[in-house]
């Protein structure tokens, strides 16, 4: 078996060595290391290996605590102590700012992070009926596989919502549609834990009690969704406790439906908004526009400064909620909430909405480049930049450097998701 020493992790939290000029990217192995690995694929430049033994070890190797780690694909770093965990966050989003966009900001800011565990508040649980074992699999999907991981437990769940993996195998596999039921999404609110089904098949009356019992047992809500994210609703209990999240710091309380997309991390989430509120600095009678605003997790905090907010948004249905919210909230006159498709962004459609002071932009993982290249003269002085993918930042950061006239004034890793390799961070650019 050969040998080789780790030299920093990738994208994807695997450890990268070199040999003969070729990149050996080892699943498991951490920086520092010297391992054996098996190549399982070879290409010209690299090739793709299993770590079958540490010869010598990172000091900062810890021993995972999930007993299907390894197996279950749903994180990627649980043998690395947490603190560590953060700074090859940072490191990779400092390396994505450089390599991919030449561009460096003037002060790195301390990174956001939380608990380590219990902090999953929305998932993607994939279904899977087991013929030769007469049963289901209820959990997330194998390390590079569309199999489904038998796990028992799942300790990045908050701990409510892991005990209700083994009682959804009974539940499913009691059903007359289990093969008709490919994936439960779980949303955790404030005061209720909702389930969503995805039924590609009608209950039959049998099946709808026995969904009902569970939500009596269990204390949770149902919701059933037959064909797209627009047909899901509420089935059982019809009334009672609604999703939400809540914002102490503003005085602000969202509702949510288990489709709407929502940070997974409440308590991160939290501080971002606190993190992003700071380096915007809304002032009063100062306008403000919120692009990719969702369903007004930072056009509300926003708003409460006393700035005016525009809010945009490509979903029409987070339109509406984020309006319900700003009312329900008493901060209807402060906030406009407009719905867009800003991939479709250009300098007429952005110069409609009139002139900005300063800008938020919190896009998905696709960046913000239409907008960007849309910035003309009388573009925001200030901008805050939330991203959830260190490539399309740096890209992004690259126009606002080098063809808007921003300076990069900062930027920081944010853990949102801790155990995995995903990176978010926050940046801030601010006219020359």
């Amino acid at each position: 078996m050969p040998i080789g020493i780790i030299q920093s992790l990738d994208h994807e939290a695997r450890g990268i060595a070199r040999q003969d000029g070729k990149a050996i990217f080892v699943e498991g192995a951490l920086p520092g290391e010297r391992v054996e690995y098996a190549s399982f694929r070879k290409k010209a430049s690299y090739e793709m290996a299993h770590l079958v033994e540490v010869l010598a070890p990172s000091t900062n190797r810890i021993e995972p605590r999930c007993p299907h780690y390894g197996v279950c694909g749903g994180c990627a770093m649980q043998h690395l102590d947490l603190l560590a965990q953060v700074a090859v966050k940072q490191r990779v989003l400092e390396d994505s700012l450089w390599h991919i966009g030449r561009v460096r900001a003037e002060e790195i800011l301390s990174p956001i992070q939380g608990a380590s565990w219990g902090y999953r508040h929305r998932a993607r649980l994939g279904v899977r009926k087991i013929s030769k074992k007469a049963g289901m699999l209820v959990g997330f999907h194998e390390r590079r596989s569309s199999f489904i991981a038998d796990i028992q437990q799942c300790d990045v769940l908050p701990p409510h919502v892991s005990e209700l993996l083994m009682p959804l195998r009974e539940l499913i596999g009691a059903l007359s549609i289990a093969e008709r039921l490919p994936q439960i999404d779980v949303a955790v609110g404030e005061r209720c834990t909702a389930l969503l089904l995805r039924v590609l098949a009608p209950l039959t009356a049998v099946d709808e009690k026995l969904v009902r019992n569970f939500a009596d047992q269990h204390q949770v809500i149902f919701y059933l969704q037959p064909k797209g994210a627009d047909s899901a609703y509420r089935f059982y209990p019809e009334s009672g406790p609604q999703l939400s999240y809540t914002l102490p710091e503003f005085g602000l309380e969202l509702e949510f439906r288990p489709t709407d997309f929502t940070q997974v991390n409440h308590a991160v989430n939290r501080v971002l908004v606190r993190r992003a509120l700071r380096l915007l600095d809304p002032q009063p009678k100062e306008r403000i526009a919120d692009l990719f605003c969702g369903l007004g997790n930072f056009t509300l905090p926003i708003a409460r400064s006393g700035a005016q907010v525009v809010g945009i948004e490509g979903s029409a249905g987070l339109v509406q909620r984020g309006r319900e919210s700003a009312q329900a909230n008493g901060l209807s006159g402060q906030v406009e909430f407009g719905g867009a498709n800003l991939f479709q962004c250009t300098s007429a459609s952005l110069g409609a909405l009139g002139h900005f002071d300063k800008m938020l932009i919190d896009p998905p993982r696709e960046g913000a480049i239409e907008v960007v290249s849309a910035l003309g003269e009388n573009a925001p002085w200030r901008i805050v930049y939330v991203s959830c993918n260190p490539a399309t930042l740096a890209r992004d950061a690259a126009m606002l450097v080098r063809e808007k006239g921003y300076c990069f004034v900062s930027v920081g890793a944010v853990n949102m998701f801790p155990n995995t390799a995903h990176v978010e961070s926050i940046a801030v650019f601010e006219k020359k």
